[in-house]
């Protein structure tokens, strides 16, 4: 079993709940995902890296 880097904990605080960083983190997943492609590490490993760089934003509507 692989260890998400930053932890979760550490990614939440860069958020306003975990359940946004789930779904940043999904859709990102999800964009990355193409047929026949190999990546060097899982999808959702990618993206939580991401959001971990600040690479992914996210804008609350009111």
């Amino acid at each position: 079993m692989s260890m998400v880097n930053p932890s979760i904990d550490k990614l939440a605080e860069m958020v306003d709940s975990k359940y946004t960083l789930a779904i940043l983190a999904a859709k990102r997943a999800r964009e990355l995902t193409k047929p026949g492609q190999t990546l060097p590490e899982k999808e959702v490993s990618i993206a939580l890296k991401e959001v971990g760089e600040k690479k992914i934003t996210y804008t609350r509507k009111k």
